[in-house]
C-alpha cells in the first residue's frame, strides 16, 4: 500500500512545477535590462495535465525552462516586460501557496485520521 496516492503525487509534482517557475519569473525581473535576454517561463500545468491523461506517475514528471518566443522584442534584444513579469510572478505566488495548503491540509487530515495530530 502506497501511503500517496495520485492526488498527493500530484500536488507534490505541482508544488515542484511551480517553484521551478517562480525561479525562472525571478531571473527574468532580474535580467530586465540585460541586453539580448529571452524572457523564460515554465508551463508546469500543461506538463502535469498531459503527464496525468497519459497515465504517468506524476513523481515522474519533468519540468522544463523554455524561452518564450512570443513575447515582444525591445530594441537592445531583451524580451521582458518588467510590469508583466511583476503580474505573473505575483499570480505564481498565489498558486504555489495555494498549492502548499491543501497539500497541508491532506497531510493534516492523514494525521488526524491516525491519531498523530496535535
Amino acid at each position: 500500500m502506497n501511503l500517496f496516492d495520485t492526488t498527493d503525487l500530484s500536488l507534490q509534482a505541482a508544488i515542484r512545477g511551480s517553484s521551478l517557475r517562480q525561479t525562472a519569473l525571478a531571473q527574468n525581473v532580474a535580467n530586465a535590462n540585460t541586453p539580448g535576454y529571452q524572457r523564460k517561463d515554465v508551463d508546469f500545468e500543461s506538463s502535469l495535465r498531459a503527464a496525468m491523461a497519459d497515465g504517468t506517475n506524476p513523481d515522474s514528471v519533468q519540468f522544463d525552462v523554455t524561452t518564450d518566443p512570443s513575447s515582444p522584442m525591445q530594441p537592445d534584444g531583451n524580451s521582458v516586460d518588467i510590469d508583466v513579469e511583476s503580474s505573473k510572478l505575483a499570480e505564481n505566488g498565489l498558486t504555489y501557496e495555494s498549492l502548499v495548503s491543501v497539500a497541508k491540509g491532506r497531510i493534516e487530515i492523514l494525521q488526524s485520521a491516525i491519531g498523530a495530530g496535535s
